[in-house]
C-alpha cells in the first residue's frame, strides 16, 4: 500500500498500544513510507525505561511482522529505529498517560504533530476497573494529553462498531451522546462519572472483606456485564468502548478528531504478508475450537450479515484518514466517524452467514490441523449448519449441554444475531476521494476486492494455524 507521501513527512507522531495487532501493522507501514516521518514515540505500559525498551524488542521488533521491514532495511534498520522509535514508560490509564519524565513528557507535548490511540482490553467480559481504565478513561486521558499538544493536527481514536450494540436497522457513522443508553426511553440515564463511583465503591467493599484477587477479578467481572445490560449494551468491552467515544465527543472543537470503528478485525489480507495475525480473534474463537474437536455446535443467525474486515484494510483507513484530515481547512468538520463496511461480494452485495458457503474451505483447514497433528472431528458445514438460528436442530446433534450452548451463543450474540447494517458513507466517500484526489494514496481497504471464499481458504485459515496455533 502506498500512502500519500507528503502527508507523513517530517511528522511526529505518537502511538498509543503499539504491543496490540493493529498498532503493529501501522508502525510497520510508518516505518516504510518515504520521504519517512520524523520521529514516532510508542507509549508502552511499563515501570522503567528499560523495560519499555525490552517489551518494544520482544512484543514488537521480534514478531513476525517486522521481518519484512528488516528485510527492506537491512543493516539500516537498527539506525533507523535508533533514529525514529523512541519508547515512552507510561500507562494510558494514567493522568498525563503516566509519563513520569517531565522533561520527555514536555518534549512530545511541543513536537506531537499526531496521535494514534489503538490501547485498548478487548476481553468481552473484562474486569469493569480494568475496562473502565483503559477504554473509558484512557479515551479521556488521551484527549486531556492531547489538548496541551501545542502543534497538534489530528487525533486518531480506533473504536469498534459494535458500540452500537444490537441496534436493528441502518447504523449510521454519527457520534454517541453523552448520557444516551441503548435502553429507551424508560433507560436509565448514563453517567460515567457515577459508574466509576460504582466501580469504586464495589472495589473497596470487596478489599475491606479481605476478598481474594480471584474473587475480587470474579466480582468486577460481573459488575461489568452487569452494568453494560443495564445500559443496553451486550457486553463490558462495547459498553467501556462507547464510554471512551462519549468523552472524546467533548474534544471535537480542540483539534481534528477521527474516530474509527472497525467491526470484527481478521488476518491480514495482504500487506505486509497475507494471513498474519496475533491471538484469538472474537469469531476465530469458533474456528480453533472447533478445528481442535472441542466443539461440534454453535447457535446463531444464518440471516446475520458477516462483518469480516482484514487488519491491513483497517491500517490502511487509519492511514487514509489521516492523510485526509491533515489537509482539511479550519472551518470543516473536526470531527468524523469512519466505519468499517460488512463483508460484501465482487458485486457489491453484502454477504450473510447462510450464503457464504465453507463447505469447500473447511477441508483445507481440516488438511492444515491434521498436518499440525490436531485432532478433527467429522467435517461440518461450520457457518452453514454451525451457525444455526435452528435451537432445537443445534440441540439434537449437540454433545455439550443447553446451558454450555447457550452461555456460548450469548457470549456472541453481538456478531451471530446482529441485524443492524453500519453504514460506511464517510469511508466509502474518505476512499473515493483519497483515491481521485492523490496517486500516491492508500486505496487498500476496498472490501469488494476480496474474494472471501478464497481469503477465508487459502489465506485466514492457513494463518490461524501458521501464526496462532503454531
Amino acid at each position: 500500500m502506498d500512502v500519500d507521501c507528503h502527508s507523513f513527512a517530517d511528522k511526529t507522531i505518537l502511538i498509543l498500544g503499539v504491543t496490540g495487532f493493529l498498532a503493529k501493522i501501522f508502525l510497520v507501514k510508518l516505518l516504510r513510507i518515504q520521504p519517512p516521518v520524523k520521529k514516532i514515540y510508542l507509549l508502552i505500559r511499563s515501570n522503567s525505561k528499560q523495560s519499555a525498551e525490552q517489551r518494544l524488542q520482544k512484543e514488537v521488533f521480534e514478531t513476525k511482522v517486522f521481518e519484512v521491514i528488516k528485510e527492506e532495511y537491512g543493516r539500516e534498520f537498527s539506525h533507523v529505529i535508533e533514529e525514529k522509535v523512541v519508547p515512552i514508560c507510561g500507562n494510558i490509564s494514567l493522568e498525563n498517560l503516566g509519563i513520569v519524565d517531565p522533561i520527555l513528557a514536555e518534549v512530545i507535548l511541543k513536537e506531537v504533530d499526531i496521535i494514534v490511540n489503538s490501547a485498548a482490553t478487548t476481553k468481552f467480559n473484562e474486569r469493569y476497573d480494568v475496562a473502565l481504565g483503559i477504554n473509558t478513561m484512557g479515551a479521556k486521558n488521551v484527549m486531556t494529553f492531547a489538548g496541551k499538544c501545542s502543534k497538534l493536527k489530528v487525533l486518531l481514536h480506533v473504536s469498534t462498531a459494535y458500540i452500537q450494540g444490537m441496534r436493528e436497522g441502518l447504523l449510521k457513522e454519527t457520534p454517541l451522546r453523552t448520557g444516551e443508553t441503548l435502553n429507551g426511553a424508560k433507560a436509565i440515564r448514563l453517567n460515567i462519572d457515577k459508574e466509576i463511583e460504582i466501580m469504586n465503591t464495589r472495589m473497596d467493599e470487596l478489599q475491606s472483606k479481605n476478598a481474594s484477587e480471584r474473587e475480587i477479578s470474579w466480582a468486577m467481572k460481573e459488575l461489568g456485564m452487569e452494568r453494560a445490560k443495564l445500559h443496553g449494551w451486550p457486553n463490558t468491552y462495547v459498553f467501556s468502548k462507547a464510554m471512551g467515544e462519549m468523552l472524546l465527543g467533548s474534544f471535537k472543537e480542540k483539534v481534528v478528531t477521527i474516530i474509527l470503528r472497525p467491526t470484527i478485525i481478521t488476518s491480514t489480507y495482504k500487506d505486509p504478508f497475507p494471513g498474519w495475525m496475533e491471538g484469538i480473534r472474537t469469531i476465530d474463537t469458533v474456528f480453533v475450537a472447533y478445528g481442535k474437536g472441542m466443539m461440534k455446535n454453535f447457535i446463531g443467525n444464518p440471516h446475520t450479515i458477516v462483518d469480516l474486515i482484514p487488519g491491513d484494510m483497517v491500517v490502511d483507513a487509519m492511514l487514509a484518514a489521516v492523510a485526509s484530515r491533515l489537509s482539511i481547512q479550519p472551518s470543516h468538520d473536526k470531527f468524523i466517524i469512519y466505519q468499517k463496511n460488512p463483508m460484501v461480494d465482487h458485486r457489491g452485495k453484502q454477504v450473510n452467514v447462510g450464503e457464504l458457503n465453507l463447505l469447500s474451505s473447511l477441508p483445507s483447514f481440516q488438511q492444515y490441523i491434521r498436518m499440525h497433528n490436531l485432532p478433527f472431528l467429522q467435517m461440518m458445514k461450520l457457518l452453514n449448519l454451525i451457525l444455526c438460528n435452528r435451537f432445537r436442530t443445534s440441540i439434537t446433534s449437540a454433545t455439550r449441554s443447553i446451558d454450555s450452548l447457550t452461555r456460548l451463543a450469548e457470549h456472541y450474540k453481538p456478531y451471530v444475531f446482529h441485524n443492524g447494517i453500519f453504514d460506511d458513507f464517510n469511508t466509502e466517500f474518505l476512499r473515493r476521494s483519497i483515491s481521485e484526489s492523490h496517486e500516491n494514496v492508500a486505496i487498500g481497504f476496498d472490501p469488494t476486492l476480496v474474494q472471501w471464499e478464497d481469503y477465508l481458504m487459502n489465506i485466514h485459515f492457513p494463518g490461524i494455524v501458521k501464526y496462532v496455533l503454531k
